[in-house]
């Protein structure tokens, strides 16, 4: 591997050629960092089922692309004009920006903001790409491609961690699980003594689980057709565990059950299953209840039932669980310091990026929740 600051590097990333294929580890070539942008040399990074859909060819299907959005990793180079960052630094890459003086940061209401949108196109700012393969452009997965020894990114997209924060935990809460554990912080607040329901529990799912207990919900209910879930549940606070494969009811009706008949204050579906939207809404309290939608089920649609809306319910969706990139992840960072949040029950498989298809395998598993790729 051939490295220095004013050159363009070869390195290795995992390259996907087209939707469903197996992906490739290639020798790749990523430039220098123009003017706002850093060249970041990836420490280690993990599997998404995001990641998944973007291999599939969703929401856009760019290839050859690099995917990946989640991952820690340390910046090499920086381009003109970048002040908050410098070479040395370990940073997070991340997939949405904060400028802090557009409509949507200065609302309060929104974490997308609108000077640095969450980006589809596979292309920086300027729509060109940093990356290619024997002169061959790639596309970049949103603003990141973390499966790759060295990227290039705005820095604008950039955060700077805490060294006291281990790179394994800061990658899990790049993405997955600060996108659950937001969702019950900043897209709604889960009010003290509140009953809350989660379908799904992977590492999203998890996160919404250790939100709402952090919030003070009395009610936790998680929902899995995966029994092993049952003890990563309880793990991180939830007070009961519903497995809807051995009934033969509705997911909604096993949570009335549990709850007097009235269903939960708040329910976060983290699937993407799109039959399960319904189900989210029928499983919350007439008037008041809300439904968050967070899992990506992007290609997938289904037909709302709009009885339950208007009954007064709440159906709401999320992007990074609401979480501004500057001013709210400082604050998970210090509650993973703390100790608050213990992030060790979500690692389950780690691989190399040699073994990048291995992890797909791995997801599959009863037992897995997070993989972590050594890059």
């Amino acid at each position: 591997m051939s490295k220095t600051n004013s050159q363009v590097i070869t390195c290795k990333a995992a390259v996907s050629w087209g939707a469903g294929l197996p992906l490739k580890v290639e020798e790749i070539q990523v430039d220098t960092p123009k003017s706002s942008e850093v060249r970041i040399k990836m420490l280690c990074a993990s599997l998404c089922h995001t990641d998944i859909l973007c291999c599939n060819g969703l929401p856009v299907p760019l290839f050859p692309r690099v995917p990946g959005h989640e991952g820690v990793g340390m910046v090499e180079s920086v381009g003109e004009g970048v002040k908050e960052l410098k070479e040395g630094d370990i940073v997070m890459p991340t997939y949405i920006g904060e400028c802090g003086k557009c409509e949507n940061c200065m609302s309060g209401k929104s974490n997308l903001c609108l000077e640095y949108p969450l980006p589809f196109s596979g292309l920086m700012p300027d729509g060109t790409s940093r990356m290619s393969i024997n002169g061959q452009k790639l596309y970049h997965f949103f603003s990141c491609s973390t499966w790759s020894e060295y990227i290039v990114i705005d820095s604008n997209y950039v955060v700077k961690l805490d060294p006291r924060i281990a790179h394994s935990h800061a990658s899990f809460i790049s993405c997955g699980f600060s996108t659950g554990f937001g969702a019950t912080w900043k897209e709604v607040k889960v009010e003290k003594g509140s009953s809350v329901a989660v379908f799904g529990l992977g590492a999203v799912g998890l996160g919404v689980v250790e939100g709402a207990r952090m919030q003070g919900a009395s009610k936790i209910i998680g929902v899995d057709i995966n029994e092993k879930k049952r003890e990563k549940g309880k793990a991180f606070g939830m007070t009961d565990f519903i497995n809807p494969s051995g009934s033969d009811k509705s997911n909604s009706e096993l949570i009335k059950e549990l709850t007097g008949g009235t269903g939960v204050d708040y329910c976060f579906e983290c699937t993407g299953v799109a039959a399960l939207v319904n189900e989210a809404l029928e499983a919350t309290k007439v008037g008041i209840g809300t439904s968050v939608l967070i899992g990506a089920g992007l290609q997938q649609s289904g037909k709302i039932n709009f009885v339950p809306l208007l009954c007064g319910r709440t159906l709401k969706g999320s992007i990074y669980g609401g979480v501004k990139i500057q001013s709210d992840l400082p604050i998970i960072f210090e509650k993973c310091i703390n100790k608050e949040i213990n992030l060790d029950e979500l690692l389950t498989h780690e691989v190399s990026l040699d073994e990048i298809n291995k992890a797909f395998e791995l997801l599959k598993q009863p037992d897995c929740v997070k993989v972590l790729i050594k890059i």
